[in-house]
């Protein structure tokens, strides 16, 4: 899990030997751009989609990766998306539910391109150096240190799930455990963040993130 996000954070490619500024910048005017293209004009959302993929050949991210990550994102967006028309009987929302799968595959897989053309760290110092929100980076920064213990709080949770019922049950029977795992794993992870912040607290933390290179 350690290397879910980023794993092609530090390879060797045009793409990664690119100023990291650029990258950022170029990552924002691609999600810019597909924002305000009107649903209308949908051919040139397969065209940035076009210069994405390129984007990711380039920096030599294998296709299996991306079908991976887009499998596990998919779920959540079509579930959004989709929420809008049936919400008016199939009658009408349509075009909002395409301009939202549309948008959100584009500023998906820009995002999976900039996280795996440099590491995560450079990425959270960069947009330090942008003077970008501090509350912003610190929530990312906990994210990123963060999602691992999670993950592997899940696994265990998943591993006593199949030693109790040696992986037996038909679909619906796993996803209803899967269901109550997720709200299991969410209460663990409120109880976690809880602990987390009293001992942050009890050592000095006053909401200020500092880095190395702080005067």
């Amino acid at each position: 899990m350690s290397n879910f996000w980023d794993r092609y954070g530090r390879s060797v490619s045009p793409c990664h030997r690119l100023p990291p500024v650029l990258k950022i910048v170029l990552a924002v005017s691609i999600i810019v751009a597909g924002v305000a293209i009107p649903i209308e004009f949908w051919p040139a959302y397969g065209v940035l989609g076009c210069v994405v993929f390129a984007g990711h050949s380039i920096a030599r991210v294998p296709m299996s990766y991306l079908i991976k990550r887009l499998l596990i994102f998919l779920p959540f967006i079509l579930g959004m998306a989709v929420s809008l028309p049936l919400s008016q009987g199939f009658e009408r929302g349509w075009d909002l539910m395409l301009t939202i799968l549309f948008r959100g595959l584009l500023s998906f897989l820009v995002s999976l391109w900039l996280v795996n053309v440099m590491p995560f760290e450079q990425l959270l110092v960069t947009l330090r150096r942008l003077r970008m929100p501090v509350v912003f980076v610190a929530i990312l920064a906990f994210m990123y240190r963060y999602v691992f213990v999670i993950w592997d709080e899940l696994d265990k949770m998943r591993l006593a799930w199949k030693t109790r019922s040696f992986g037996r049950g038909g679909l619906l029977f796993r996803w209803m455990t899967l269901a109550r795992m997720l709200g299991m794993l969410l209460i663990r992870s409120l109880g976690r963040a809880e602990r987390i912040h009293g001992a942050m607290r009890a050592r000095g933390w006053d909401g200020q993130v500092r880095w190395l290179d702080d005067r």
